[in-house]
């Protein structure tokens, strides 16, 4: 690269952190550059670095970037979005898209270089939530379809050409029940106060709302109309300088939103959370500042942005270790028959847990301590001797700077149709991994899924005793197996494995609700980075559930589970499919033929979200079919 590629992309940087600051009002906002998920936190914004070649493509996905978190803190106030928030799932990913939607809105009517920067990152973030491949209303996000609407209403202008056939499939469904809230959101638009009492209007008119009765009625909204030090006084933001140099961010509701709900948990009086009350207290501004990420504590059975997908019942479910399941003496023996499995393995197994560890280990940054009584000896200061004799000789150490705080979660299918080779070489990998990221300082948890029974158990002999409802949702016994905790070592959970070789444990498989589960475990982690790995051999299968749902009721619940997660949470999400094709499904994945190649596939896979330039991962979407 030449250095006048370099000096480009540095004045860039500079001229894009001057006017983030500028349409901000944020004179001492502190932006940095790197190729983590762009965030605000505080008063520090992290954008994603630019190539040094500029491509115009990427320049307009950080102009609207950078744009989006810039009208967050210009017209935003955290506390009073905080104080009105639903508690729902789904009704708070409305309640915060459409906040994003409505301080972009501001921006773009007022200033045409800021429009033109959002609206080309609103067309980057309609493709990568996958809604210019929608087919059906099943696999829209409910928020998503809101926001769009409620741009239209308030910037006058249509929607991404990628989005109009998921809008097409849910407008009239949305306009019917609240299409008199959206016409009012544009009037609404300039005073958060009275846009919030839209928005609790609007939810209650979706049958979102926590209370109806109190839908419209935002709590101590007089208090928080007082200008504060966000500028939510739209006059405020009127003379912020020009709009070409920001973006709203192909993933401004997605960070954005997760810094503004950091910011709402940090900076919130009472925010009412499933029935409970959490009271903070909130004396200053300053209590904000340094505010930690907000994390959703996703219950298993609320399936993000989508009334579409249930379960009949959750009565019947369980989440259970993997020693309660049979005795010690029956693990001892089926730990022993995994272990038969891999004596053949045994040579490839060291190579590939040596060679993941190398490769971890060399991605590690590192150091060197220099004038040291002993060591290495310091070959570039032995001239030192050579001058002066009397020199004593210099040594140098080696520091290792650890991996920055990381767990990794192996979701393993446990379905019929992995039985014999696909499950030995799943749980051998699984072993391989656990032990090989326990010496790196990785922390590790294994999970599995399955049912508890065949053809629907309890959950179906409920709905038949009730005379069988129409449109029951999901129609079986769910079973989540937990192999081995983050916390635990290795060599206390090594024997849990074997579980797998167990004849009966293999039945169903509803993915969709396992990754659910198990992403709720990894966002209560408090590692800052948390890496969620799935091996499966194919689609969810259910018979019970498909047999009185759509035939794609599973498969549409679970692409909406991983479109959330790809595009709404900092859980990474990867997939190894066994013989199938999961690239349609994840947009990280790898799928191979044989089972033979699952192990090699993992360390691979898995060193790749450890390298340098792992961020090409987001944009490279499905990797190779080896």
């Amino acid at each position: 690269m030449t250095n006048r590629d370099r000096s480009a992309s540095e004045t860039f940087k500079r001229v894009l952190a001057g006017a983030t600051r500028a349409l901000g009002d944020k004179p001492d906002l502190e932006v940095s550059f790197s190729h983590d998920r762009p965030g605000l936190t505080g008063n520090d914004l992290h954008l994603k670095a630019p190539s040094r070649s500029l491509p115009p493509e990427e320049v307009a996905d950080l102009r609207g970037q950078a744009d989006g978190f810039a009208m967050r803190l210009a017209h935003h106030d955290p506390r009073l979005h905080a104080k009105n928030a639903p508690a729902g799932e789904v009704a708070r990913s409305v309640y915060d898209a459409m906040e994003q939607a409505r301080v972009e809105c501001i921006g773009a009517n007022r200033m045409a270089g800021v429009k033109n920067n959002l609206a080309h990152a609103l067309e980057t973030q309609c493709r990568t939530r996958g809604l210019h491949r929608v087919t059906e209303a099943g696999e829209v996000a409910l928020s998503d379809v809101i926001e769009l609407l409620a741009r239209e209403r308030m910037t006058g202008d249509p929607s991404p050409a990628s989005a109009g056939a998921a809008l097409d499939l849910m407008r009239d469904w949305v306009e019917s029940r609240a299409g008199e809230r959206l016409d009012g959101l544009r009037a609404a638009m300039p005073d958060q106060a009275a846009f919030v009492r839209q928005m609790r209007g609007l939810l209650a008119d979706l049958d979102l709302a926590d209370d109806p009765e109190e839908s419209e009625k935002p709590e101590d909204t007089e208090d928080e109309q007082e200008p504060d030090k966000d500028g939510q006084s739209d006059e405020d933001a009127e003379g912020e300088g020009e709009g070409d140099d920001g973006d709203g961010a192909a993933d401004t509701p997605e960070a954005a939103e997760d810094d503004q709900q950091q910011a709402d948990a940090e900076g919130g009086d009472s925010v009412e959370v499933e029935g409970e009350d959490l009271s903070q207290n909130d004396d200053s501004d300053e209590s904000m500042e340094g505010a930690m990420p907000w994390q959703p504590n996703q219950p298993l059975s609320d399936l993000p942005n989508s009334p579409f997908y249930r379960a009949f019942t959750q009565e019947f479910d369980e989440v259970v270790r993997a020693e309660d399941l049979c005795e010690n003496e029956e693990l001892d023996r089926l730990r022993a028959y995994l272990d038969q499995q891999m004596l053949h393995l045994s040579g490839a197994v060291t190579k590939l847990a040596n060679r993941l560890q190398r490769r971890l280990m060399a991605q590690q940054n590192r150091s060197w301590d220099f004038d040291l009584e002993e060591g290495i000896l310091d070959s570039g200061r032995l001239s030192r001797v050579v001058t002066n004799p009397m020199q004593p000789l210099s040594f140098k150490a080696e520091t290792d700077i650890e991996f920055r705080d990381t767990v990794v979660t192996l979701l393993l299918d446990n379905s019929g149709s992995m039985r014999g080779r696909p499950i030995s070489i799943a749980a051998i990998s699984a072993d391989i991994l656990a032990r090989t990221l326990e010496r790196c300082g990785v922390k590790t948890e294994i999970l599995g899924f399955t049912t508890r029974a065949w053809k629907g158990g309890q959950c179906r002999e409920k709905w038949l005793n009730q005379g069988k409802p129409a449109n029951p949702g999901r129609l079986n016994d769910l079973r989540h197996i937990v192999y081995k905790t983050a916390d635990s070592p290795w060599r206390r959970a090594r024997r849990n494995l074997g579980l797998m070789m167990r004849e009966g444990l293999l039945k169903e498989n509803i993915d969709g609700e396992a990754l659910l589960w198990a992403h709720s475990r990894l966002i209560a982690r408090p590692e800052e980075r948390r890496i969620l790995m799935v091996i499966s051999d194919g689609a969810p299968v259910d018979d019970s559930t498909l047999s009185v749902n759509s035939g794609t009721y599973l498969e549409q619940h679970l692409r909406q589970v991983i479109g959330w997660i790809e595009t709404r949470s900092d859980v990474e999400l990867l997939a190894i499919g066994i013989g199938h094709d999961v690239t349609r499904y994840y947009r990280r994945a790898v799928t191979i033929v044989d089972a033979e190649q699952l192990g090699g596939a993992m360390t691979d896979q898995l060193a790749a979200l450890f390298a340098e330039h792992r961020h090409q991962w987001r944009n490279d979407g499905p990797v190779r079919v080896l």
